[in-house]
């Protein structure tokens, strides 16, 4: 046995802490597609290397906070293998300015029980949004065209909420639903924004801060849109 080595058992239960929906099976999906490589004990079990553990950590990571495709994932494995930075942990996709939105990537943006905390802004240009939501490029740009993704205000970079639409779009092709889909969604969105507006309108009449009230109004009602579409289709 390989010194300083684990089995898979023993990486599951190191990983689990962190990424508590990780099993077995998806360890050796990843290691299937090639994504991670342990070295085979003369036994034939798989032993994990510390490094084939930052690794696991790495493609768990962008999966569950980037949402990124695995074709994504294996690019950038491979510009890190060879030395070229990459998008990880711990170098974070370039920032925004200070003032724009930190909305949380993904289909956790409507946990079933909580909203989770925001995370640090982004600031991509068009060619790095395809690459980071795998969307097509006639894709990104019907969406585009019905403004469900645009630029920040002023500027032709795009920011995380640009990206979660993106993503969503990518995730939601397989079942049927396209940019025509979204825009009836983009329609509800814009009306449970004119509830927010006038929900805080006393407050900005009296020259009370606002922000911190319009978060909370907004996570109210992203709890009850998702409760509510839960016992629609239940």
């Amino acid at each position: 046995m390989p010194a300083g080595t684990r089995s898979i058992g023993q990486v599951l239960k190191v990983v689990k802490e962190d990424f508590p929906d990780v099993s077995i099976s998806k360890i050796r999906f990843l290691e299937g597609e090639g994504l991670i490589t342990p070295e085979r004990a003369p036994s034939g079990y798989r032993r994990y290397s510390d490094a084939d553990v930052e690794r696991l950590r790495y493609i768990l990571d962008v999966q569950k906070n980037h949402y990124l495709p695995l074709k994504v994932i294996r690019d950038n494995l491979a510009a890190m293998d060879a030395g070229e930075q990459a998008l990880n942990p711990q170098t974070p996709v370039p920032q925004a300015p200070v003032g724009d939105e930190a909305v949380p990537l993904g289909p956790e943006t409507l946990p079933p029980s909580r909203i989770p905390a925001a995370k640090r802004p982004i600031h991509v240009t068009r060619k790095e949004l395809l690459r980071l939501s795998g969307l097509s490029d006639p894709d990104l740009a019907e969406l585009e065209r019905l403004a469900l993704v645009v630029p920040r205000r002023g500027t032709v970079y795009y920011g995380r909420d640009a990206l979660t639409v993106a993503v969503v779009a990518r995730k939601l092709a397989p079942y049927g639903m396209d940019a025509r889909h979204l825009r009836a969604i983009k329609q509800a969105s814009e009306r449970e924004a004119a509830l927010i507006d006038q929900a805080v309108a006393p407050l900005a009449r009296r020259g009370a801060p606002s922000r911190k009230a319009v978060a909370e109004v907004m996570q109210l009602i992203l709890h009850a849109h998702a409760a509510l579409l839960r016992s629609s289709i239940s």
